[in-house]
């Protein structure tokens, strides 16, 4: 496998210097990821986009994943905002392509007027799972002709609520490129889940796994609270056994990127930190490690 962050890199990827890249070398990490506001994708051009690839390329970092942000919920019964959403993630498929990104975040969205993953009833429905699907293979084409690989995020309040569910959609949309991001934490609901981690994540990568080139590293930690909070920290400070975790990422896709994410700067070297030690004690290769 190779090891990867994001939370380094600003949002608009015109800001990027060279103390940003030797930033991702000194952590020893070889690909790191971004998302861009969707809301200024019209103002990039191809120059823009090669000028930040070069940077990539003169630092020997991977563009392991880019996304763009939206507000839109992909499954909306409104056709109109589906639209919305499509013309985004195409320009956003564009732009992947000009800066040779090895996946393209996309997220599904809710029908919930709060926040893409905030929960709602409906999110559920077999009529909004249709719906996802329909604007999915609108959106297909575009991948394909510009040679991105898409990644879906899942998550346990989102529609995609179930790793069964996860591996359905890429069935359902059936193109090589549509995929997922296989981020295990976001699919424990249970306590049992957590105190007996092993099992449940062999049953997430059974489903997820030879669907999911990219890999999110996050750990569990249980709240306090009179009700169940499952909470994230940094990676080897929680519940979760990380080393089974990056052995079945690695059998099934030995090349492809762990990244860690949602942590603040201070957080990030000892993250990165713990997933080399663990991986190294349970003798799971990081491949191309800069140091």
């Amino acid at each position: 496998m190779r090891l990867g962050v994001t939370g380094t890199l600003p949002a608009d990827f015109r800001t990027f210097t060279p103390a940003h890249f030797r930033e991702i070398q000194t952590l020893g990490c070889t690909g790191a990821g971004f998302h861009f506001p969707g809301n200024l994708l019209d103002e990039i051009d191809q120059p823009q986009a090669e000028t930040c690839r070069t940077l990539f390329a003169q630092y020997n970092i991977d563009l392991a994943q880019f996304s763009v942000t939206y507000p839109d919920c992909l499954f909306h019964p409104d056709p109109e905002s589906r639209t919305r959403a499509i013309q985004k993630i195409t320009r956003g498929a564009q732009l992947a392509n000009w800066l040779h990104a090895q996946t393209f975040l996309l997220r599904p969205g809710s029908l919930n007027p709060a926040g893409s993953w905030t929960p709602h009833r409906d999110n559920h429905t077999p009529e909004a799972f249709d719906r996802l699907v329909d604007t999915l293979k609108k959106i297909v084409p575009h991948l394909e002709s510009h040679g991105v690989t898409a990644v879906m995020e899942t998550h346990v309040i989102s529609i995609l609520n179930t790793p069964e569910r996860c591996r359905e959609l890429v069935e359902s949309v059936n193109s090589p490129s549509f995929r997922l991001v296989l981020d295990s934490v976001n699919h424990f609901e249970t306590l049992q889940q957590v105190y007996t981690c092993q099992g449940r994540l062999d049953h997430i990568f059974e489903q997820m796994g030879p669907l999911a080139p990219v890999c999110h590293v996050k750990d569990i930690v249980v709240g306090d609270q009179l009700v169940l909070h499952l909470n994230e920290t940094v990676p080897g400070e929680g519940e979760l056994d990380i080393a089974h975790m990056l052995r079945r990422f690695h059998e099934h896709q030995p090349d492809g990127y762990v990244l860690i994410e949602h942590l603040g700067p201070e957080q990030i070297p000892a993250a990165v930190a713990n997933v080399r030690r663990i991986a190294e004690a349970a003798h799971i290769p990081i491949y191309g490690q800069n140091t």
